[in-house]
């Protein structure tokens, strides 16, 4: 990257974290079980909510409890279940259609970061009805106040819960774009560690690597503070303690509560001192092949790790110690590599792959600037990098050794 692209980058990102103390960030109120969603919404005077899920959990049975405490409680409620893993605008402009048809006053998202992805998206649409998801993309572009947005995560991971952000694909341009604004955080999250008891393992996995990933990202990055850093440590150790044993024990529920709240407490983490380029090479790699965010996440964080060096061996090295895996004794450098190779061997015991499938040569440099657009100047990562130099994580991470036509 050249230099002046260097200041200026630098300079936006130190403008932002002057301002984070003054930012309008806000937690939503925790709810235990989704049982009281019907209370809080009598409380408030809620008629109709939409619940945004997807088919599988939807047909699977694991919104049958919620479903069944909202008609007890009197409250009507329309349903959009067609989510797909990474949401795409025509996800959002149908779940709305439903949203207006059916004269909904709430929202209700149900699943993973994708069902709350387009939540947030619908209702960002319902509050703005003259603008279109274009016209709202981007940083800071939404300040109405959603309606009423209840969350209830049933992966531990993307944290989107708490998170300012959104992100929806186009499909037509293979591409992934963020929103990100205040107003899109959720009012209420539910953290019931039962809903996640159903999730698929290799789901308990990536989602889980996903959370690591968000604390990891934020705390190398150089807009910390002394609460996000500690959201981050706190974090990780939550994670490297509990991941493996959620994948291996699905309904041990002290292992899932600690995953949610490792998930929640990286969302607020890197909603104030954001994430980094794996989340822009993986963005980048769902808009083109649809790669689940938490899979490619997992595969590119020891990655990129290792590729940062030494600019992030003290940081590594806290977290290490915060998580009990180095100690005082070792140097930076060792208590890094202790949390990488941590890293590789949960990847490696979750069955989690080293590589990602089918990404075609050709498409690298156009997924690279989408990443290269995304990142920067947002992103304080560590070091900075431009499209060019980012090409060669998306070779490190295929499949194929030639060249693909």
């Amino acid at each position: 990257m050249n230099l002046f692209r260097k200041i200026f980058a630098r300079t936006y990102q130190f403008c932002f974290h002057l301002a984070l103390p003054v930012l309008p960030y806000r937690e939503p109120v925790c709810l235990n079980s989704v049982l009281e969603i019907a209370c809080e919404m009598k409380k408030k005077g809620i008629q109709k909510p939409l619940l945004v899920t997807d088919s599988y959990l939807r047909n699977s049975g694991a919104t049958k409890e919620l479903e069944d405490s909202l008609l007890k409680a009197g409250i009507s409620y329309a349903v959009y279940d067609q989510t797909r893993a990474n949401p795409t605008a025509d996800n959002v402009e149908n779940a709305k259609k439903v949203y207006l048809q059916e004269h909904c006053d709430s929202l209700i998202a149900f699943g993973g970061g994708s069902a709350m992805d387009c939540a947030k998206a619908v209702g960002a649409l319902v509050r703005y009805p003259k603008r279109n998801l274009e016209k709202i993309r981007g940083n800071l572009k939404i300040w109405r106040k959603l309606p009423p947005f209840f969350a209830v995560p049933t992966t531990a991971g993307t944290g989107s819960e708490v998170t300012v952000t959104a992100v929806i694909t186009d499909e037509e341009k293979k591409y992934k774009y963020t929103m990100n604004a205040f107003p899109l955080i959720s009012h209420y999250v539910v953290m019931d560690a039962k809903v996640t008891y159903t999730l698929p393992k290799h789901l308990t996995a990536t989602t889980g690597m996903d959370a690591l990933t968000h604390a990891v990202e934020a705390y190398i990055g150089r807009s910390t503070s002394k609460e996000t850093r500690r959201l981050c440590k706190e974090a990780v150790k939550l994670v490297l303690e509990n991941v493996q044993t959620a994948y291996y024990e699905p309904t041990n529920y002290e292992a899932r509560t600690n995953m949610l709240q490792a998930a929640y407490k990286a969302g607020i983490a890197f909603s104030k001192s954001y994430v980094g380029y794996i989340h822009a090479v993986a963005h980048s790699l769902g808009g083109q092949y649809n790669v689940p965010h938490g899979l490619a996440n997992a595969v590119l964080l020891p990655i990129f790790l290792e590729e940062y060096g030494s600019a992030i061996h003290k940081k590594l090295y806290q977290l290490a110690c915060y998580a009990e895996i180095a100690n005082k004794e070792d140097s930076y450098e060792a208590g890094a590599k202790k949390l990488i190779d941590k890293i590789k061997d949960l990847n490696k015991n979750m069955q989690i792959p080293t590589t990602i499938s089918g990404i075609l040569s050709k498409d690298i440099p156009t997924m690279a600037k989408h990443a290269d657009q995304e990142g920067n100047p947002l992103y304080p990562v560590p070091i900075l990098w431009n499209a060019k130099e980012l090409e060669r994580f998306y070779h490190m991470v295929s499949e194929e050794s030639v060249v693909c036509t």
